[in-house]
Formats: C-alpha cells, structure tokens, sequence
C-alpha cells in the first residue's frame, strides 16, 4: 500500500526517525519518496545523513504533493500548523496525526474539507521497532487508507484500532506503561543487588525476565495468571514473593497509575481545547 506513494513528515523528532527507520529497513518505501520538515538545523542534518531522505525547514513544501502526510508535531503547535498546511493540501492526502489529546474533529476544524484523517498514538518502544500503536479512524475511511496507516505503523510494531473516546485511555496505558515498566524493571534490579547480585548481572536478568515474560503472554495467548500459577508451586520461593507483592498492593497501585495517568491525558486535553 506504501509503495511508489510520496509520505511527507511534518516535524523530525524522536516518532518521526522510528518511522523512517521502519519503513527504509522493511523495504517498505525509498528516501526518495520521503520528505521531512523540522525548523532544527541538526535534526534535518541527522536524517538527511542518516535516512538520506529530503529535507527542509518548510512545512508547506514537505506536503507539496504528498499523498500521505504524518503529523509529528506536538499537540500545542498543531493549531498554527494545520492553518500554515491548509493551502498546500488541495489534493486531500491522507492525514496521520501522531499529537496526543488533539482529536479528529479539531484537526477537520482547520482543514476544512479534509475527511481521510487517522489519529495514533505509538509508544516509546517504536523506537527500536517493538512499540505499539493505537489507531482511531476517521468517519467513512476507506479500507485503502486503514492499510496504508497500518503498514505504516507495523512498521514500528504492533498496531490495534480503538474508538477515538478511548484514546485517552490508551496514552494512560501502552503511552506511559514504558515508564511503569522501567521503574518495575529498576526495583526487580535493585532486589537483585540486595540479595547479594552484581548491579549489571541484576540489571540483566531483570529485563530478560520482564522481556521474556511478555513474550509469553503475546505467544502462548493464555491469561497471565494462569501463567502465574504455573511458576507459583506451593510453599515455594515464588508464591513467598507473590504474597509480598499482594501485602504492597502492586497490582492496585499499577491499575491506580493507569487510571491516573488517564485522567490526566483527558485533564490536558480540555485544557487544550479551553484555549482555542
């Protein structure tokens, strides 16, 4: 669905180099059928040397005859630059916005005739290929636009499509759940040292267990605590720490982080849309 169609990045950030990476390494596109803007002199160097890709500081000329523009701009300068694009998007491409809290009908607002929108929100991890990508539709897209917007972002992962009322949901999630597992992964480390294990040995073994363990959700597809149970023999080491965990309330703190993180992501986005 990708291949021959001319994609033009708006802003060349962290989201914006994952996805040029992705598609260049599956084969999915060439560089020159990319263009990135950025008003950063050293972020268009960097993935003009590195991607070999087009680039310039001017928005209007990255979407000049795009057939699908990514929106990778934070959601705060998105209002001035939908109005500078508006003029150059006569042809109507396809409008992948990655901008957190700013929805569909905002982005319809102020590219008025505009109707083939998706609205995403990938993760950290996209980065290096792993993420996870939520995706909302606009009204009516056609199934050719879903694929493109998909292969774009399997690019960089896993995608799933999710009503647009819950994306708010999915950034208290799969958005900020890099960071919980971080700091899961720290703590498991800091048990590790603790208990007597040299800092990197622990560090290791704790990210090859979170990782690993993942895998075997995704893989094997059965719920996790039967995959708990299986580990947790009676009276043994294991369901010692369980106990432990259960006495911390980890399990309610994580659904806590969740839920708040969620709120918040709905808090900004009426903030946002207070001041327009």
């Amino acid at each position: 669905m990708l291949t021959g169609r001319q994609i033009g990045f708006v802003g060349g950030g962290n989201m914006a180099e994952a996805l040029l990476a992705g598609l260049l390494r599956k084969g999915l596109t060439g560089p020159e059928r990319l263009t990135v803007s950025d008003p950063l002199v050293s972020r268009r160097e960097l993935l003009g040397r590195n991607f070999g890709v087009a680039v310039t500081d001017d928005n209007q000329a990255a979407v000049r005859g795009a057939e699908i523009v990514v929106l990778c701009v934070e959601p705060q300068v998105l209002d001035d630059v939908l109005a500078e694009l508006g003029p150059s998007l006569e042809s109507h491409p396809l409008v992948i916005s990655v901008a957190a809290g700013y929805p569909l009908s905002r982005i319809q607002d102020r590219l008025v005739g505009t109707t083939r929108l998706v609205r995403t929100m990938p993760n950290t991890p996209s980065a290096i290929g792993v993420g996870v990508t939520a995706m909302s539709l606009a009204a009516g897209l056609s199934a050719a636009d879903r694929q493109a917007a998909e292969q774009l972002f399997e690019s960089v992962g896993t995608v799933v499509v999710v009503e647009e009322r819950l994306m708010d949901a999915v950034t208290g999630l799969s958005g900020s759940g890099p960071a919980y597992v971080f700091a899961m992964i720290e703590a498991l480390a800091d048990g590790g040292v603790l208990s007597g294990l040299p800092r990197g040995t622990a560090q290791q073994l704790a990210a090859h267990t979170v990782a690993g363990a993942a895998r075997m959700v995704l893989e094997q597809g059965e719920h996790p605590a039967v995959l708990k149970d299986r580990v947790a023999s009676p009276g043994g080491t294991t369901i010692v720490g369980l106990s432990r965990l259960e006495q911390g309330r980890l399990r309610a703190t994580l659904m806590s982080a969740v839920e708040a993180a969620t709120q918040r992501s709905q808090e900004l986005g009426k903030a946002e849309n207070h001041h327009l």
